[in-house]
């Protein structure tokens, strides 16, 4: 029988339980495929003791009690891939996290060739880690042994694999690196809880509609989020973003019509009225109320710049080679725009890039300079 937490006071002993540890292994399941309200269902804490329980968030709302252990700088919290656990934890819970190791992060700093938490344990532990309950509904109760024991083991090695890969890591300098793209997913912010009206305009393909055809995707978007919302049905579940665009590229008027969009109907036969609403709204909208979409200007980039790009570019697939990494672990092409743009001549200059980090100028701010200034 998997150990439960399912009270306020069996948490209140675990957090005193934590406060001995020098490390704790976290990982969370949430319902995100199920709900529109996604929320995190269960998490999952093992110890370097070797315990290892299931905090049930759907019996115990209030988790402040796990908040100092989380925020402890003396407990490493270790993740893999850990992005998502910390800003839906932030997010419904309001933890803050220091001293987080995540194991996805090590492996890819190590040029893993398999970065997923089975492929790293298997290649470091030799252990075989199932994948058969990723998509399952964690909102569900009561979960089956299966469904326990998936969960469990997504924790009970994470102790053993940092500290191979922390090894691995000194072994090649690359600890600090690390550890400092850890601090940045420590600091992120909290997961939204909702989506910002203007989401449509990040549909594919939305930019290059028509304002009238823009107009219906709106309308369209605004029908299926208040389902969703009313429903709490992801909204993907009601209907896909492509629909959506086909639906407003073709602007369907009677029935008919739309039976003649393909994926529509039958299934959202009990929606056909709503969905017409939404598009005769569009259609009836005044051209002075029809959405635009802001157009920058497209920047001028100068000859000199775009050297600077190049030269970078030459230089990251050489010392990624080198490193044996992917290309983005040595500079991402945001870092390599930023530079180029900007051109700083010192170390100085570089610490002023946004996101640079300071592992990279430590690591390559000579190089850096070099190619920029060659």
């Amino acid at each position: 029988m998997a150990p439960w937490i399912r009270t306020p006071e069996a948490l209140t002993e675990l957090a005193r339980s934590l406060e001995g540890c020098r490390s704790i292994g976290l990982d969370t399941e949430s319902d995100s495929l199920y709900h529109h309200f996604d929320k995190v269902c269960l998490v999952q804490i093992a110890t370097d003791r070797g315990e290892a329980v299931l905090v049930d968030t759907l019996a115990v709302k209030d988790l402040s009690p796990l908040g100092p252990a989380l925020a402890d700088p003396a407990i490493v919290k270790i993740l893999h891939g850990a992005d998502y656990d910390v800003t839906t934890l932030k997010r419904d819970f309001g933890f803050a996290f220091a001293n987080l190791f995540d194991t996805m992060i090590a492996a890819r700093f190590l040029g893993m060739p398999g970065i997923g938490l089975a492929a790293v344990a298997g290649a470091e532990l030799g252990v075989t880690l199932s994948k058969a309950n990723q998509k399952d509904d964690w909102s569900r109760r009561p979960l089956t042994p299966q469904q326990e024991a998936y969960a469990l083991a997504d924790v009970q090695h994470l102790a053993a694999l940092r500290e191979r890969l922390e090894a691995k890591l000194v072994e090649k300098g690359r600890l600090e690196w690390v550890r400092e793209e850890c601090e940045a997913v420590s600091a992120l912010d909290p997961s939204p809880r909702r989506k910002s009206p203007e989401a449509f305009l990040g549909i594919k393909g939305a930019r290059k509609l028509r304002p009238r055809q823009l107009a219906a995707l709106r309308e369209l978007y605004a029908w299926r989020e208040g389902r969703a919302e009313r429903t709490d049905r992801p909204a993907f579940r009601i209907l896909g973003n492509e629909m959506l665009r086909k639906l407003a590229e073709r602007r369907p008027r009677t029935l008919p019509e739309l039976r003649h969009v393909p994926g529509v109907l039958p299934r959202l036969r009990d929606q056909a009225d709503n969905i017409l609403s939404a598009l005769r709204r569009a259609a009836e909208l005044p051209d002075s109320e029809l959405p635009v979409i802001p157009r920058s200007p497209r920047p001028v980039v100068s000859t000199e710049v775009m050297a600077r790009g190049a030269r970078l570019k030459e230089w990251r697939t050489r010392r990624a080679a080198e490193l044996k990494v992917e290309v983005a672990v040595v500079l991402p092409q945001r870092l390599i725009d930023r530079l180029a743009a900007e051109g700083p001549r010192d170390g100085a200059g570089l610490a002023g890039i946004e996101g640079l980090r300071r592992w990279r100028i430590d690591a390559f701010g000579d190089e850096l300079l070099a190619a920029l200034a060659a």
